[in-house]
């Protein structure tokens, strides 16, 4: 992370990337910096689609997220790594306009990540259901016959998943999960993965969205498990309308729709890099992520 300029915004105004004098590292939407005792964590407006980032961002998306995470921290009353969304001294002492973080950063406990995303499933759509097409069950858990598209599940189910540095995540039964850190802390985290779904769940569902899968990451200080990363938001979860729910097909959602439908009708190929969103989508997706973070908070 090197440049001249500490921030890089698109003709939009989204930012798209953070460049401060400090140590760190660049993810698909995050930029993450070591401020010795803690971690910065800056949510950018980038978003990505089929593995690749997008040329340009969607305006306040970053804020957006770290809005939702915050809210979720706050509202599961479950260990997690938030310390503040404040600009810490440390960074404005660099001299840069502050400005441009708020309400976009998260100061977190340093942790040792779990090497696993924690998926539930509360309803089987994405890779679940090309799964369950093929097998019968997701993840080595086989599941009653005749499921369509999108049905909700007898109960929530825990289906990890390798976390993959590009590319997909690869879904992997608990089996595989507790070979590589312990059938233990394997057990610790289904209780806990499902034990925070279902409060959510039960919040958004009372909002009128239902969470049909989400991905949780877990860290570990001191010993303890904490919640870590973003929660619940829709970068890592399916978010539908409970107004319109209709199993038998894709349902529309608040997240990056969109973004896909509208690539998935280009000629681009997935293999080289991505086309420029046109404006009425990076619009139309901004307002999918403000209208869930408006429901749920």
């Amino acid at each position: 992370m090197t440049s001249n300029d500490p921030f890089e915004f698109d003709s939009n105004g989204a930012l798209l990337r953070t460049h401060l004098p400090l140590p760190g590292q660049s993810g698909k939407v995050r930029d993450v910096y070591d401020l010795g005792d803690s971690l910065l964590i800056v949510s950018t407006d980038r978003i990505s689609a089929f593995d690749w980032i997008l040329p340009n961002g969607i305006p306040n998306k970053g804020s957006i997220l770290t809005a939702m995470s915050r809210f979720w921290f706050d509202h599961l009353q479950v260990a997690n790594h938030l310390i503040s969304c404040e600009v810490p001294q440390q960074v404005i002492d660099l001299g840069i306009d502050a400005s441009v973080l708020a309400d976009r950063i998260m100061v977190v406990r340093k942790a040792q990540v779990v090497p696993f995303e924690c998926v539930i499933r509360g309803f089987i759509e994405g890779s679940g259901w090309a799964e369950y097409q093929q097998s019968g069950a997701i993840c080595g858990i086989d599941l009653p016959a005749g499921l369509r598209q999108c049905d909700r599940l007898p109960e929530p189910i825990f289906t990890p998943a390798t976390k993959a540095e590009t590319g997909h995540d690869e879904n992997v039964s608990t089996e595989v999960m507790s070979a590589a850190i312990g059938a233990e802390q394997t057990e610790l985290l289904r209780r806990l993965s499902l034990q925070v779904y279902t409060t959510a769940a039960d919040h958004a569902a009372e909002r009128g969205i239902l969470i049909a899968d989400t991905k949780f990451e877990w860290g570990l200080v001191d010993g303890e498990v904490i919640l870590i990363d973003e929660v619940l938001t829709p970068d890592s979860s399916r978010f539908w309308p409970k107004s319109s729910y209709e199993p038998g097909h894709s349902q529309p959602s608040f997240d990056k729709q969109y973004v896909r439908e509208w690539l998935s009708e280009t000629d681009w190929d997935r293999n080289s890099p991505p086309p420029t969103l046109p404006a009425d989508v990076v619009q139309r997706t901004g307002e999918k992520y403000r209208e869930a973070l408006d429901i749920l908070t």
